[in-house]
């Protein structure tokens, strides 16, 4: 999260908001979650910051308060409107009641939700949405307006998964023969739809292993912390310098017990949760194909209808036909839908064209920084042990001579 004297310019370069001739800025803070409500109606809400000195804002800050409804909003507006672009990802609701409001879980929803409004605000197209400003300066009276109204142009927006299966039923309609299968087969396209199911496999193998590594380091925390506590009961029982020995190889292995949850929360916060996120912004991305296919799809069919229209129209000049310029209008009208849907698709494949390098620039410098603090984490965390257990050596060697 940016500190307050600094923030990200549009660029990506730091800046100082107090400076007047500093580039554009656009950063946004997601802060101070308060649980509101009781039971089924409870939910969390948000402190969400805005610093900018763009000219399309209000002013320089701009405090609202938004919960997670209001962010699934912003997002899927996004995604309606932006077609072709990878709309960052969302973290994902809780499931178990238990689980909704800990404080564990509270802190890793409000760290996604900075990071989801940040790559919004940082993106050269998104950060222009108008949708994206009224997220940031709306009033809650006017957000609850604009989240619950229904315009008639947008559904209400799809579940990602329920895309998927949408897009897997088509499939199986075209193998059995339902519906004849209309893709895109470009080397690139293939290229690239190899890369990111690849990458989404080997990404949640990663992250599967890095949950693995969390629960280990709090499984063995609390082993250490039982293991403290029987030594010091069984030194309590012993003559010096034997208990006094073991009173402190107990106090050793709490210590430890504490380290190890402590390391284990940051594994969990600086590389397990990266490693999630990027399953999910893989599956954003996933989404954004299958957005490309239908529009591919419709490309083709409409070209085809357009071919068979001009040719319906030929044959009745030849036959100087009565219907000609009913045809001729049928034609000019499916003509205009199929170059508007050709610019679409086009227009689709050239942002995934500019996205996809984005996205894997941001994904190195992204997943760098969470392998080094995960390696860095780690041999702080062995050098601690090393050392805890050395100390202790002398004075159980001197305790076992005596």
């Amino acid at each position: 999260m940016e500190s307050t004297e600094q923030t990200r310019s549009i660029s990506g370069s730091m800046q100082s908001p107090r400076s007047p001739s500093s580039l554009p800025y656009l950063s946004v803070s997601v802060t101070d979650p308060v649980k509101l409500g009781n039971g089924v109606q409870a939910y969390i809400s948000y402190r969400v910051i805005t610093k900018t000195n763009l000219p399309e804002y209000q002013g320089p800050e701009k405090i609202v308060i938004r919960r997670y409804s209001d962010f699934v909003w912003l997002r899927d507006r996004l995604f309606e409107k932006y077609k072709g672009i990878f709309i960052p990802p969302l973290p994902e609701k809780s499931a178990v009641e238990k689980f909704r409001f800990s404080a564990e879980f509270i802190e890793m929803r409000r760290a996604a939700l900075d990071i989801f409004v940040n790559r919004i605000a940082l993106h050269p197209e998104l950060q222009q949405s108008e949708d994206l400003r009224t997220f940031l300066q709306a009033d809650e009276e006017t957000m609850d307006r604009f989240r619950f109204q229904e315009t008639g142009i947008f559904k209400k927006p799809a579940d990602l998964m329920q895309m998927f299966r949408d897009v897997q039923s088509k499939v199986s309609d075209a193998v059995l023969g339902k519906e004849k299968p209309v893709e895109e087969t470009t080397a690139a396209y293939e290229k690239l739809k190899h890369y990111i199911f690849e990458l989404e496999n080997h990404l949640a193998e990663a992250q599967k292993h890095a949950y693995r590594l969390v629960k280990r380091h709090r499984e063995l925390g609390q082993s250490l912390l039982d293991f403290g506590k029987a030594v010091k009961l069984f030194g309590a029982c012993e003559g010096e310098p034997t208990g006094k020995a073991f009173s402190d190889l107990g106090t050793k292995s709490e210590l430890l017990s504490i380290k190890l949850q402590k390391e284990a929360q940051q594994v969990l916060m600086n590389f397990e949760e990266p490693l999630k996120d990027y399953v999910r912004y893989v599956q954003s991305i996933k989404a954004t194909i299958a957005e490309r296919g239908t529009a591919f799809k419709q490309h083709c069919e409409l070209a085809e209808t357009t071919k068979l229209k001009e040719i319906n129209l030929d044959k009745l000049m030849l036959t100087r036909s009565d219907k000609v310029g009913e045809a001729e209008i049928e034609y000019r009208e499916i003509k205009a839908e199929s170059e508007e849907a050709t610019r679409r698709f086009e227009r689709i494949v050239t942002r995934m064209e500019e996205e996809i390098v984005r996205f894997q620039e941001q994904k190195t410098e992204e997943m760098g920084v969470a392998f080094h603090q995960f390696a860095k984490g780690q041999a702080r965390l062995a050098n601690s042990i090393a050392d805890a257990w050395r100390s202790l050596l002398p004075k159980l060697e001197a305790s076992s001579t005596v």
